[in-house]
C-alpha cells in the first residue's frame, strides 16, 4: 500500500519496506530531514510508482514480498534508470548476495540501523549525483574520458552508464592518477564515512567499474596497499 507523496525541498524519496514500524521511522526522520516521502509495500507497485514518480533516491529492502529489492533493482538498472538506490537488508548473507550480483546499487545499510544514519547515507549519495564542485574538467586515461560536469564516462565512442558511485569512485580516481590509495581511504573520501566491512565494498565497485570499461579501465590493483589510476598498459 502506498501512501501520499508530500512536497518537500530536498526532494522525494521512495522507501519501499513491508514492515509498517520501519517505514514510518524512515519516513519521519526523511521528512525532519527536508524530503518528501512516499511509501510502497510490494516491489511490482515500487517499480511502477518509481517510473511515474521519478524520485531522487530510492531505499530498498531486500525480503519484500513477491517481488523482492534484488529483482526491483536489476529491472531497474536493465531499463536504465539509475535512479539512486540504497539497500536495507536484515541478515549478513544477504550483503554477500548483494555485492556478488553487482545491481548497481549505490549503498547499503544492515537492520537494525539507525534511521539517522540511513538519512546521511541519502545525503551522500545525493551530493554525489548532484556534481563535483570545483572539479568540472575532462579528465583522460587512454581512451577513456570523463566529464565530470556531465557526469558523462565515455571510451571508444562508447558511453559507459555508471552509478554514482561508481562515476565517483572512477572520478576520485583519475584525479589523482598515479597515487595509491588503501581501501580506508577510498571509502572516506568517496562514500563518506567509515565502516566495518568496508573493504568488501569499494573491492565490489572497484570489479563493477573494470567490468563495466573492459579494456579501458585505468584502475590498478596495488597488492597490499590498494588501488590507483594510471594509464590502460598496451
Amino acid at each position: 500500500m502506498s501512501t501520499p507523496e508530500t512536497a518537500a525541498t530536498r526532494g522525494l524519496v521512495m522507501v519501499v519496506e513491508d514492515e509498517p514500524s520501519i517505514a514510518e521511522l524512515v519516513r519521519m526522520q526523511l521528512a525532519r530531514a527536508g524530503y518528501g516521502v512516499h511509501l510502497e509495500r510490494d516491489g511490482a507497485q515500487a517499480l511502477a510508482a518509481i517510473g511515474r514518480l521519478r524520485p531522487v533516491a530510492v531505499i530498498l529492502d531486500i525480503g519484500l514480498p513477491g517481488l523482492d529489492g534484488i529483482e526491483v533493482c536489476r529491472q531497474l538498472r536493465a531499463g536504465n534508470d539509475w535512479t539512486p538506490v540504497l539497500f536495507t537488508t536484515a541478515r549478513d548473507d544477504e550483503i554477500d548476495r548483494i555485492l556478488g550480483l553487482e545491481l548497481g546499487a549505490d549503498d547499503y545499510i544492515t537492520k537494525p540501523f539507525s534511521p539517522r544514519e540511513l538519512v546521511a547515507r541519502v545525503a551522500t549519495v545525493l551530493r554525489r549525483t548532484s556534481g563535483t564542485p570545483g572539479r568540472s574538467r575532462l579528465l583522460r586515461l587512454g581512451s577513456l574520458v570523463l566529464d565530470p560536469a556531465a557526469r558523462r564516462a565515455a571510451a571508444d565512442d562508447r558511453d559507459i552508464p555508471l552509478t554514482a558511485t561508481e562515476f565517483d569512485l572512477l572520478h576520485f580516481l583519475m584525479g589523482n592518477p598515479g597515487q595509491v590509495f588503501s581501501r580506508d581511504q577510498l571509502l572516506s573520501q568517496v562514500w563518506g564515512y567509515a565502516a566495518l566491512d568496508g573493504g568488501r565494498t569499494v573491492d565490489v565497485h572497484v570489479a563493477q567499474v573494470r567490468a563495466k570499461l573492459g579494456d579501458a579501465s585505468p584502475i590498478r590493483t596495488v597488492r597490499g596497499v590498494g588501488y590507483s589510476a594510471e594509464e590502460p598498459r598496451l
